[in-house]
């Protein structure tokens, strides 16, 4: 299995020894890179506005924390900076999540936000930096060009824009954006269903590691690049899985939502060697994916072949 970083929590029995630890402690911190998963959950969340079904009763009864709406955080603890992959209906908690893993810099708010696309769970957290929140300023949000449009185009997001809650970032494709010397992000181009804006996924490289993030696309077949070829370059792939099979959408024409099907993707991947296997990360699951349970024998089906499920507060060095 992928090894993940601890989230060092440590009692000091002496001051003298509190005194050195916490002083390695911040070392590390400083110096530290990492990718943190603070959300796995495809974009209406889990449990799901008028769901019914028993993937959702309980839910609504006793709300499960750790179902959140898909996002990463990166810490850059070199420069005490941190950063967000998709602002989400949960940002608010997503947000403080990741600015508290990097202790040094007190700030509340990231130092820039990356989206991929404008489906609901991938944009919307905006609004909390708007007038009737936080009324931010000037967080820098990176986009692409129809993405840029759509937020300085239509309201209520163009209200953003103009207070300067946010500062638009323009994008293109394949051109990486440099955050510090040894941190870069480069926003691919990937086959979605693209109403107000174009999607993309991410490759994301720091000191160490780099990574691969795509949290929707259609089908692997419909893309123009090899997904393989694309997981063997990088050191950690987190990979679309909204759907397990088609057989868990019964009320609706699943042609008009397509991701890869998580059986699919195995299929796809069966080839892999364990070392490349063990690279890919599942994420954004719909409610009803059986690999939010981790007890689900699917989840352990997965977790046999060589592959990772996405799991909230996961941390992977960079």
């Amino acid at each position: 299995m992928i090894k993940y970083l601890a989230i060092i929590s440590v009692f000091f029995f002496s001051c003298e020894k509190n005194s050195t630890k916490q002083s390695q402690q911040k070392s590390l911190e400083k110096q530290t890179t990492s990718l943190v998963i603070l959300g796995n959950v495809q974009d209406a969340g889990s449990p799901q506005i008028g769901c019914k079904t028993k993937c959702c009763k309980k839910l609504f009864e006793n709300h499960d924390e750790n179902r959140k709406v898909v996002s990463l955080g990166l810490i850059d603890g070199e420069n005490q900076k941190t950063y967000l992959f998709d602002a989400t209906p949960d940002i608010s908690s997503q947000m403080k999540t990741i600015t508290q893993l990097e202790e040094v810099n007190t700030s509340e708010f990231t130092d820039g936000i990356f989206l991929t696309h404008a489906h609901i769970g991938h944009y919307t957290g905006l609004m909390y930096l708007g007038k009737e929140a936080t009324d931010g300023k000037n967080t820098p949000v990176y986009v692409m060009p129809r993405m840029k449009d759509f937020l300085s185009n239509n309201g209520p997001w163009d209200q953003l824009v103009k207070r300067k809650n946010i500062t638009l970032q323009q994008m293109r494709p394949n051109e990486s954006i440099s955050l510090s010397d040894s941190i870069s992000v480069t926003p691919i181009l990937v086959p979605h269903r693209d109403e107000y804006s174009e999607t993309v996924g991410y490759r994301i490289k720091g000191p160490k590691k780099s990574a691969l993030f795509i949290p929707d696309i259609d089908k692997w077949e419909k893309w123009d690049r090899n997904i393989i070829e694309e997981i063997k370059q990088v050191d950690y792939a987190f990979l679309d899985a909204t759907f397990y099979s088609g057989k868990e959408i019964n009320n609706r024409d699943i042609s008009h939502i397509p991701h890869p099907f998580v059986i699919e993707s195995l299929q796809k991947f069966k080839n892999l060697s364990p070392s490349e296997k063990n690279k890919i990360i599942f994420i954004h699951f719909n409610h009803t994916n059986p690999l939010l349970n981790k007890k689900s024998k699917e989840s352990q089906y997965v977790i046999k072949q060589g592959y990772n499920i996405g799991r909230i507060d996961e941390n992977f060095e960079m």
